[in-house]
């Protein structure tokens, strides 16, 4: 079973690759399955009907995905290419605890195959800029990541899997920060993350990001195994064609040698267990 469990296209702020393009080239790769999982991160970006006036950055609009817009398409392919490719309604939501209402009222408002929990802010601080790390030292900024983690996945429960659940250490000048010194804070969060039966995504980007390890850590992934926790997605965080299904394989292979044996596809909210 191939599959791309984290893929953006056009509809997402920092990507132009045109969704007709992302299934073709999903086909030609050979992939039977893709989600589409375009950004909403609500405190920094906002909804294209809300009435507030679209912010640009760097010719990117500060706005959430164009629901309307962004669905019609998704069932635009699925009609067109469905006897040749999966195709799954999905979003990555960019959750705060502050925004847990907007997004409960989102996936409310549109049922989705599967979404990915992101923490891609705390207090509307970006990682990305050094905004949330200026100020703090090493341990104030872990700790604050996973903690607001914690907080978000103990109240908001319509999600399918936390995604690239250490993405702090993508933005650390001096690497990732032991493990050692945030795994109660990490095991706190597995915990209501297995309890709730939902699941953690490996985000296969780490290798283009050139990181010294997978996304999650080969130590999150040991110690989600030895929870209990079954529910894995695997995901390029494709952003342009050279990205699209990169390092699955891979990816695979690393989960097989630490003792996994499924990885999961979703279905209308439901995860769907295949053999690595």
């Amino acid at each position: 079973m191939q599959a791309d469990y984290h893929v953006h296209c056009e509809f997402s702020d920092d990507s132009v690759y045109p969704m007709e393009d992302v299934v073709t080239d999903a086909i030609g790769l050979g992939l039977e399955e893709l989600c589409f999982t375009d950004h909403v991160d609500y405190g920094i970006k906002v909804d294209w009907d809300s009435g507030q006036e679209i912010v640009w950055r760097n010719g990117e609009p500060m706005a959430n995905v164009d629901y309307p817009r962004y669905f019609a398409k998704i069932s635009d392919m699925q009609e067109k290419y469905g006897d040749r490719i999966r195709i799954r309604r999905g979003l990555e939501l960019g959750v705060q605890s502050h925004t847990i209402p907007q997004f409960e009222a989102l996936t409310k408002k549109y049922p989705l195959d599967f979404a990915i929990l992101s923490i891609h802010q705390v207090g509307d601080e970006e990682f990305w800029n050094g905004e949330f790390l200026q100020g703090r030292t090493r341990r104030e900024f872990n700790e604050a990541y996973y903690r607001e983690m914690l907080r978000v996945v103990q109240s908001f429960k319509n999600y399918s899997v936390l995604g690239h659940m250490d993405l702090i250490a993508r933005y650390d000048p001096e690497g990732g920060y032991p493990f050692d010194e945030v795994k109660d804070l990490i095991e706190e969060i597995l915990k209501v993350v297995i309890a709730d039966g939902k699941g953690i995504e490996v985000n296969t980007s780490s290798v283009r990001y050139g990181l010294s390890d997978w996304q999650p850590s080969t130590k999150i992934l040991e110690l989600y195994r030895d929870l209990g926790g079954r529910i894995i997605t695997i995901g390029s965080d494709s952003h342009k064609p050279a990205h699209l299904a990169a390092h699955i394989s891979a990816a695979k292979e690393m989960l097989k040698g630490l003792g996994f044996r499924e990885f999961c596809t979703f279905d209308k909210g439901d995860p769907v267990f295949h053999p690595l």
